[in-house]
């Protein structure tokens, strides 16, 4: 298994995990100014996606996963969480 989700992964994950569909292109497009709550993912969505990515890696992810603001924000925190376990 991939050690990293991609941004396609974190879109599936935001209409499986969070019920809000968003096209991998717009979370590029967004960068860092395109927050989790301007896409329509609340914190229990966001919850939900972290669950669902402790689930699958069978690694906890940090707390503050759950408290990014943006998708990039939440790749690279998840992502070196991830690199670090692998």
């Amino acid at each position: 298994m991939n050690a990293q989700i991609t941004v396609e992964e974190l879109a599936t994950l935001m209409r499986t995990a969070a019920g809000v569909t968003v096209a991998p292109e717009e979370l590029l497009e967004r960068g860092e100014a395109g927050g989790f709550e301007a896409l329509g993912v609340d914190s229990l969505g966001l919850l939900g996606i972290v669950g669902e990515l402790e689930n699958r890696h069978g690694t906890p992810m940090p707390p503050d996963a759950e408290r990014c603001r943006t998708p990039r924000q939440f790749l690279d925190l998840v992502n070196s969480t991830l690199m670090a376990g692998a």
